[in-house]
């Protein structure tokens, strides 16, 4: 496994961090975006993915960001722009704290502000940034969003960041580029389908094979090695991207544990945080 650090330029100021303890933003008037910022943090996330196109910037403290079999370790002013559906982790080093911003945008809203086709293929693949000019684009876009500012301006900031960070990588500020998923087999397309569908279901493993025409083992072997996960935390990932859906919703947390197919409270509530590092109640009543 490769691992470099990305860091800011030397001799480049850059803004203050955010100091403020971790709190989410959304807004129901723009239900394309979403952001994150998170303090002297240091809760570590399982591999998982965002049906968003998501930046990450880390404010202070080192995190090593995986994508695959691809590391680096980010240091403060490091920028990381992850496709939708790209597996990944990014965590602080052991034993260690950081502070971080985290933005999420609608991939469909994406391609309408650039008047793109398909905006799969311009964020791809994913990027580790150095630049101090992407990193204060993030930090001034987050004092918009969390400020009192009317939802009209906050649209315009989002916007014009969108339109920014697209003419920076268009440019070439990414320092590195991770390798793209590979394309799936047929056969773990079939399955991803089935998971997406089912996702609230128990689905045995035996079930899982039998319908792709595999055996057990060399299901789990060719899902991992093309998706990233095995078929359970596949699934996982995707109850867990629905329940953050329901709670925006203002669903109740047995609710959604139900709706979900988790065997209790306490179970989803621990792969929550496993993957978003909040509680549902606390994500709740952030966003």
């Amino acid at each position: 496994m490769a691992a470099r650090t990305a860091v800011p330029q030397r001799g480049v100021s850059r803004p203050a961090a955010p100091s403020a303890p971790g709190c989410w933003w959304a807004d129901p008037a723009l239900p394309f975006a979403e952001s994150r910022r998170a303090s002297h943090s240091s809760a570590s996330y399982l591999p998982h993915t965002h049906p968003t196109l998501s930046v990450g910037a880390v404010d202070g403290g080192t995190s090593r960001f995986t994508c695959g079999d691809e590391s680096a370790v980010l240091g403060p002013g490091g920028v990381v722009v992850i496709p939708a559906h790209q597996v990944h982790a990014c965590n602080p080093v052991p034993d260690g704290r950081w502070s971080y911003q985290m933005l999420h945008f609608d991939p469909a809203w994406v391609a309408a502000v650039l008047d793109e086709g398909s905006t799969a293929r311009a964020w791809l693949p994913a990027r580790v940034l150095a630049s101090p000019h992407v990193y204060r684009l993030v930090c001034a876009l987050n004092r918009t969003l969390f400020s009192p500012a009317d939802s009209v301006e906050k649209e315009a900031a989002l916007v014009a960041f969108v339109g920014d960070l697209h003419a920076a990588l268009d440019t070439g500020a990414a320092t590195r580029t991770l390798p793209p998923p590979a394309a799936v087999s047929a056969r773990v397309a079939q399955l991803c389908e089935l998971l997406q569908a089912r996702h609230a279901e128990r689905l045995p493993l035996a079930e899982l094979a039998r319908a792709c025409g595999l055996s057990r083992y060399h299901l789990v072997r060719a899902f991992r090695a093309e998706t990233g996960m095995t078929p359970h935390a596949y699934q996982l990932d995707l109850r867990i991207q629905h329940g953050r859906r329901l709670l925006r919703q203002g669903a109740a947390l047995a609710e959604v544990a139900l709706a979900l197919g988790f065997a209790d409270q306490s179970h989803f509530q621990r792969a929550f945080k496993q993957r978003v590092a909040m509680t549902p109640r606390g994500y709740q009543r952030a966003a």
